[in-house]
C-alpha cells in the first residue's frame, strides 16, 4: 500500500482554492471482480452480487454498490488532489446522491468545483473549503454528486480570507 511522503510538495494550500475553481480528478473503469468483492464484503444485496437477481431488479443487470462508487471517487480525489494538498481531513458531507446506477465496465470521471472557502474561527491555521464533486459515466451522465467540506492548512495563518 503506497504511503504519502513526509517531504511532499504541497501544491494546494487553503489560499490556493477559490469559489468557482474546477479541478478534473481523472477516471476509473469499474472492474466486475472488484465490484463483486466490494459488494460481498460491504453491501451484499443480491442485485450487487448475482446476475440473475440483478436481472429481476430495477437495474436489469448487475449494478455496482453506490458505496463502491463513493470509494472509487475518493481514490481519485486522494491520488489526484489531496496528496498534493495541505488537507487535514473532512468534517463531513452535506449531501450525497447516487444519481444513476453504475455498472461493471463503466468508465467514471470525477470533477470537483469549489463552492466556498472560509477561515476556521477556532483555528487560525486552518481554512474550510466546501466542494461539489460530480462523477460522470462514459455517456456524460451524472452518476454521483457529493457536497461537503474539507479542512486545509493555511499557508499564512490568520491572514486575510481566501476566495
Amino acid at each position: 500500500m503506497p504511503q504519502a511522503k513526509a517531504d511532499k510538495t504541497i501544491k494546494y494550500y487553503w489560499e490556493d482554492l477559490h469559489a468557482g475553481q474546477t479541478i478534473e480528478l481523472g477516471s476509473v473503469t469499474v472492474e466486475r471482480e472488484e465490484a463483486l468483492a466490494f459488494a460481498g464484503r460491504y453491501d451484499p444485496q443480491p442485485f450487487h452480487l448475482d446476475d440473475e437477481a440483478a436481472a429481476q431488479s430495477i437495474f436489469g443487470r448487475l449494478a455496482t454498490s453506490g458505496w463502491h462508487t463513493c470509494s472509487m471517487a475518493m481514490g481519485l480525489m486522494v491520488r489526484n488532489f489531496l496528496l498534493e494538498s495541505s488537507s487535514l481531513g473532512s468534517p463531513g458531507l452535506e449531501k450525497l446522491q447516487w444519481r444513476r446506477p453504475v455498472f461493471p465496465g463503466d468508465t467514471l470521471t470525477l470533477r470537483q468545483r469549489v463552492l466556498e472557502t472560509r477561515p476556521m474561527k477556532s483555528r487560525p491555521d486552518v481554512g474550510l473549503v466546501r466542494t461539489l464533486w460530480e462523477m460522470f459515466n462514459q455517456r456524460g451522465e451524472q452518476v454521483l454528486l457529493m457536497d461537503g467540506y474539507g479542512m486545509f492548512r493555511r499557508r499564512t495563518p490568520g491572514a486575510s480570507t481566501g476566495g
